[in-house]
């Protein structure tokens, strides 16, 4: 028995794109292969091999996931448990293949990883979904997320048909659990080099505070989708760079942005990364989808505490806390911060910023958009927890709402938000006492920096 899925990744055509992915579910079907608009030179890049189309069979116990490649590429490839996955990494590919054909069609929308323990719905045999992309510089990997215990029969390069290109083939055969636990335990996967292209530099003495901007997701980590091809990591590195135009603009402020192209950056590296600069503001910013409710739009804020504000703050938390499972880490949350009490001091000191300025961000953009009925929230989110730095998680909108959609895709919209929450930080350090950096003392943090909460939003 045979399956096969055509890409379809010329995102121009947003109608083909949705009606390609309803072919992932199709249960018996002839193999076939999917083409994507031509690549021109510039696209393609120089030298890097393109995947432009991919395949997934099975038959029996055994499952294939082939690429088609314009040159054929070496790889490793183990894999992990908790949850069950395979793991393969490859010089830098440049995919050409739309994202939402590694998810089972039903969920395209749906958080791209099911919590620990849960079972995805298959796309096909062994595979439950993939995903694809830069997980370091010049580093791709491909990470298959599996609906049972699996073992690598192969992960390598073959002649294309009629010797032009070449395939990539993974070939998975089922296992038992003891197996593929004793596998996963041998492996010792090795964390990726997660540094980006420009490393940031030692903080620089100056009168002006840093603002740190995290643009979420990347690379292999999509974030979100939406209809028509949009995604996540797309929209949301956008948005921070025409917010960080914004503010240089300004001059009130210095900034540096977590990363600076389409590529991974792991959860704990961001938050390295803002203590690095020296950052007396971290903003993170991301972009939800629901599939219960397309109704529900407006933006959020949240920031961090070990108990969540409500059920909906702690989905959202659990969502992005994965973000390194996606990319293939082990997700496990660095313990290596010390505890104790000028630290705890410190973290109290800094959660009452960081609400300070949430409440500020919400009362100015009540300017430009929509709020959500509850717009500051909080939860154990992994990204806000450097300990001496202000920090909130900004969700700009819903990309399961067509409304927030056409908004955040929007140039108009984008230059009109990136310029009120500019004027938010910018007030907020004003208010604060921003030339004394991330040590300043700043007023009572519950005093007259809180905008009116009668400023919240929609019901």
């Amino acid at each position: 028995m045979a399956m096969g899925v055509r890409s379809g990744a010329g995102w121009p055509w947003p109608g083909l794109r949705q009606a390609l992915g309803c072919l992932v579910c199709v249960a018996l079907a002839a193999p076939v292969w999917a083409q994507t608009r031509p690549q021109t030179p510039v696209e393609q890049g120089a030298t890097l091999p393109v995947a432009d189309g991919f395949a997934l069979e099975s038959g029996g116990d055994v499952s294939r996931l082939i690429f088609d490649l314009t040159s054929p590429v070496a790889a490793k490839a183990h894999v992990l448990a908790d949850p069950d996955r395979v793991i393969v990494d490859l010089p830098e590919v440049n995919f050409q293949i739309d994202p939402a054909l590694g998810l089972p069609a039903a969920g395209k929308n749906a958080v791209r990883n099911p919590p620990r323990g849960a079972k995805a719905p298959g796309l096909d045999g062994l595979v439950s979904s993939f995903r694809f992309g830069l997980v370091a510089p010049a580093k791709s990997r491909i990470v298959i997320d599996l609906a049972g215990p699996a073992k690598i029969l192969r992960a390598a390069s073959e002649p294309g048909a009629g010797g032009r290109g070449a395939r990539f083939v993974i070939e998975l055969a089922k296992t038992d659990r003891v197996s593929f636990l004793a596998a996963a335990s041998a492996a010792q996967a090795p964390v990726a080099v997660v540094q980006s292209l420009a490393a940031p530099a030692t903080p620089v003495e100056s009168a002006l505070p840093m603002v740190v901007l995290d643009a979420g997701h990347g690379g292999i980590d999509t974030g979100a989708l939406g209809a028509a091809g949009a995604l996540e990591k797309d929209i949301v590195f956008e948005f921070a760079k025409a917010l960080a135009a914004r503010l240089e603009a300004g001059r009130k402020v210095r900034v540096s942005m977590t990363r600076d192209s389409d590529i991974f950056i792991s959860l704990g590296e961001r938050v390295r990364r803002a203590r690095a600069a020296g950052a007396s503001l971290f903003i993170s910013i991301h972009a939800d989808t629901l599939t219960d409710d397309r109704s529900v739009s407006g933006a959020t804020v949240y920031t961090a505490s070990e108990k969540a504000s409500d059920a909906e703050a702690a989905r959202v938390a659990e969502k992005e806390n994965q973000a390194d499972l996606a990319a293939g880490l082990d997700g496990r949350e660095d313990q290596s911060e010390v505890s104790d009490i000028l630290v705890d001091l410190t973290r109290r000191e800094t959660r009452a910023y960081s609400n300070v300025f949430a409440r500020t961000l919400v009362g100015y953009w009540k300017e430009v958009g929509l709020l959500n009925k509850n717009p500051h929230r909080f939860a154990g989110f992994r990204v806000l927890r450097a300990h001496d730095v202000p920090s909130v998680l900004l969700e700009v909108g819903y990309l399961s709402s067509d409304k927030d959609l056409a908004s955040l895709t929007a140039p108009v919209w984008r230059d009109k938000a990136t310029a009120t929450v500019a004027r938010a930080v910018e007030g907020f350090f004003q208010a604060r006492g921003a030339g004394e950096g991330r040590a300043a003392a700043g007023p009572d943090p519950f005093g007259t920096l809180a905008p009116p909460r009668s400023a919240a939003g929609r019901p």
